[in-house]
């Protein structure tokens, strides 16, 4: 009875259209008085202490960092030498556009803003080069995805969080999924766009863009080797993010002022202001929900109930995609990660790779309406009818299903860089 109390609070507030933060806090509160000792003042505390968490610093300096590289011009320099150096393939400039994502997705962890920073740039430049407007759509609003499983990613930084797992493991674990994507989806853009003539390598200005490019160059290899070789940790690689971007574009590029900055960083807090209320009130309600010993009893059912390891992943797999549909990635992750955390480990499956799994699953939820915000970005940053948005990206969402698929089956595609 103390379960259909909270259904029909939840449903209640999504017939009066509330928005994620309003639910989850009433629902945490519900939890609170029902299940809890009956006192609010519980609550309080847990927002408090499920926001201090040092790793917590590393989404604001990435998204702020990401910002600044989108408003300078690391990221069109990026964006011109991944295109010069396609220019002799058929169909180079798709494949530019989804490597471009690519690196892009290596500096910020965020898809929207990867997006935007590729899309302004090279949406325009698909049409005016005789690129359909269906595959132009399709491919920076798809490849724009790549922000969140290829690391540093935001969405495996709040994973990492909930289920107490190593962020830098999961970052590793999210290498080479990322470059089976980028090279399913780069693969699509050059098969489609065959009959497109090319251009002959330009070795001179490919030379000249790298010289006046190398400082972009260098940020994903800073950034990646350092997290990698242990040098230092995520947060910290956030902070050095956000630290080199601001002297290139600053003091070697001379692009961005510090009012540039400053307006930079009140975007971001804007941002933020949606996003860390939702780690809060899902990260407490993570703490009860511990416990009261909700996450052991449903690995205990979940184990009791499939025995099989493969059915009990496609089971997920079809779950995530349906809530991809209709939940933003930070709360599906925030809520569903810790009750699939111990199902999965009863099993025998590596959380590392369950991780990866809902990301990626997750990625294609930024593809599908009702919710899917990276159609919603499109829509809005390139003046575009919405049925056709979700159209073009239809042969996308096929290809990134065959990847996750193979995820799925073949552990080691996420775990083998981290054993």
């Amino acid at each position: 009875m103390l379960s259909v109390g909270l259904l029909i609070l939840v449903m209640a507030l999504l017939l009066l259209r509330q928005n994620v933060v309003v639910i989850l806090l009433a629902s945490a509160a519900y939890v609170h008085l029902v299940w809890g000792d009956g006192q609010l003042i519980y609550l309080i505390e847990d927002l408090w202490i499920s926001l201090d968490y040092e790793v917590l610093l590393a989404i604001p300096m990435f998204l702020i960092a990401g910002n600044l590289m989108t408003r300078g011009s690391i990221a069109s320099r990026l964006i011109e030498i991944t295109r010069l150096a396609t220019t002799m393939l058929p169909g180079g400039l798709g494949v530019a556009t989804i490597l471009s994502c690519a690196l892009f997705a290596a500096i910020s962890g965020s898809s929207p803003v990867t997006l935007l920073a590729v899309g302004s740039i090279l949406y325009p430049a698909l049409l005016q080069n005789g690129y359909s407007k269906r595959f132009s759509l399709g491919a920076v609003t798809s490849g724009g995805t790549l922000g969140i499983v290829i690391p540093p990613s935001i969405p495996l930084i709040l994973y990492g969080l909930v289920t107490e797992k190593s962020i830098a493991d999961l970052f590793i674990a999210g290498v080479i999924p990322g470059l089976m994507l980028t090279m399913g989806l780069a693969s699509y853009a050059l098969w489609h766009n065959r009959h497109l003539p090319t251009t002959p390598f330009d070795g001179k200005a490919f030379f000249i863009a790298v010289r006046t490019g190398i400082w972009s160059l260098l940020m994903p290899v800073i950034l990646l080797g350092g997290i990698y070789s242990g040098y230092f940790s995520p947060t910290e690689a956030a902070a050095v993010a956000l630290a080199y971007g601001l002297f290139v574009e600053i003091v070697i590029h001379r692009e961005l002022g510090v009012r540039d900055f400053y307006s930079t960083a009140v975007e971001t807090a804007k941002m933020l202001g949606m996003l860390f209320p939702i780690v809060a009130v899902a990260l407490s309600l993570k703490t009860l929900l511990t416990i009261e010993g909700i996450p052991q009893a449903l690995a205990s059912w979940v184990s009791d109930s499939v025995s099989s390891k493969i059915a009990f992943l496609l089971a997920i797999n079809v779950l995530l995609l349906l809530v991809g549909c209709l939940f933003d990635v930070v709360s599906a992750i925030l809520i569903l990660a810790p009750l699939l955390l111990g199902p999965a480990m009863a099993l025998g499956i590596d959380p590392i790779h369950l991780g990866v799994i809902m990301v990626i699953n997750l990625e294609i939820g930024f593809l599908t309406p009702p919710i899917g915000l990276n159609l919603i970005v499109a829509m809005t940053a390139f003046k575009e009818n919405f049925k056709e948005i979700c159209i073009s990206v239809l042969p996308f969402i096929a290809i990134i299903l065959v990847v996750l698929m193979i995820v799925t089956l073949v552990p080691q595609t996420a775990l083998w860089l981290v054993q």
